[in-house]
């Protein structure tokens, strides 16, 4: 297939991302709208022969200070056939279009599955002392077409940093945990949550925990709680205006792509979490929560009920997003993979994130200050 590559108006990006069974929050036209402080471009590609719209990607760019030149990101992204043989067609374009618009670096992020490992077999990993990271464990799925694909962009001269994003490294996430819906009932996921998880849940049930849905008028509630767990939890909270905007943009697309929950014991809430729609594809994108209250385990029970609505919404997979790769328990991210093995589901390794440096000067410069932040 030849190619042609060009920029594409809003409605024809989302036009193509509403054709597929799903694609990444961060690849909807959208988005571009929550990340206000970047500019933005829609990009297609179009089979030459028949005029056809194959491929698209939201490309973010941000300028340095003082001087016109732009890192361009693709997160998650581009939406294109990762497979096809002539990958190199699709990406060539698309550096010759981004030096054009003053990139002086791209960053993208190939949303391709090399490994995945269950929850059983975490689970052995952790008892394992041998056992440091998941790559320690032999997966349960490999995608051989994957090293290809890493293959073919490590020739182009598209670079990886050492660790790959093993340890949140990346910008987005390279390891994620997914709980697969297609083809099975809510019997079948409630039984494979583990004994505690399902614990929780029941010990939740019989105190009262309340778990609802939000508006636009509740994020400010969202705030308080995502305010108190940054405190505890010692990272820099987004500021509401973040949550306002990114409701507004994404919702207006389509009014089911972002929803808020809450959960609540006699009228006090306890937790909340904001939730993202597209096609198929379910995420819980951000958490948050009390520090009274946990005894009643609200967080386990607003879990339950958001997968429960991605299940009734015809969702194939529960992303619970980022963990990290270390099963060693004296790692301060360890918890967050204890937690959500607790789901039974699927660790997932994506290619990560790759850069390509169009000028090398300016490329070093900037990993040089990334690395000092």
């Amino acid at each position: 297939m030849s190619l042609t590559l060009r920029t594409i108006s809003r409605e024809q990006h989302l036009a193509y991302i509403q054709s597929l069974p799903s694609a990444s929050h961060m690849q909807v036209p959208a988005w571009a709208d929550v990340k206000a402080e970047w500019r933005s471009e829609s990009l297609g590609w179009f089979d030459e022969r028949t005029g056809e719209l194959v491929g698209v990607g939201l490309v973010l760019y941000r300028q340095l200070p003082k001087i016109k030149r732009y890192l361009a990101y693709l997160p998650e992204g581009p939406v294109i056939n990762w497979y096809a043989p002539n990958l190199n067609e699709w990406l060539e374009p698309m550096l010759a279009h981004l030096k054009q618009q003053g990139a002086f670096s791209v960053k993208m992020g190939p949303p391709v599955i090399i490994r995945r490992w269950e929850a059983t077999s975490i689970k052995a990993g952790i008892q394992n002392p041998d056992v440091k990271r998941l790559r320690d464990i032999e997966a349960d799925f490999i995608e051989p077409r994957a090293f290809e694909v890493a293959d073919k962009l490590r020739r182009m001269g598209w670079q990886q940093g050492e660790d790959g994003g093993a340890g949140f490294g990346d910008v987005q996430p390279r390891y994620v945990y997914q709980v697969p819906l297609a083809n099975r009932s809510l019997e079948e996921v409630h039984k494979n949550f583990n004994q505690l998880w399902r614990r929780n849940i029941k010990k939740a049930e019989k105190a009262g925990v309340e778990v609802v849905q939000g508006g636009y008028h509740d994020l400010e509630e969202w705030q308080r709680l995502y305010e108190i767990t940054a405190v505890r939890d010692h990272f820099r909270p987004r500021p509401l205006s973040y949550f306002q905007r990114m409701w507004t943009a994404l919702n207006s697309e389509d009014p089911n792509r972002m929803r808020l929950y809450f959960a609540r014991h006699n009228g006090v809430n306890l937790s909340a979490a904001t939730m993202l729609i597209v096609g198929g594809h379910v995420w819980y994108s951000y958490g948050a929560s009390d520090n009274i209250g946990r005894e009643f385990r609200p967080s386990n029970a607003m879990q339950w009920r958001m997968l429960r609505d991605a299940y009734a919404l015809g969702a194939t997979v529960y992303d619970l997003r980022g963990i990290s790769d270390s099963l060693d328990e004296t790692d301060h991210l360890f918890g967050l993979i204890q937690f959500k093995v607790g789901t039974g589901g699927q660790a997932a390794e994506y290619l990560g994130e790759w850069d390509f440096p169009l000028n090398k000067l300016l490329h070093k410069a900037l990993d040089i200050y990334m690395s000092r932040r």
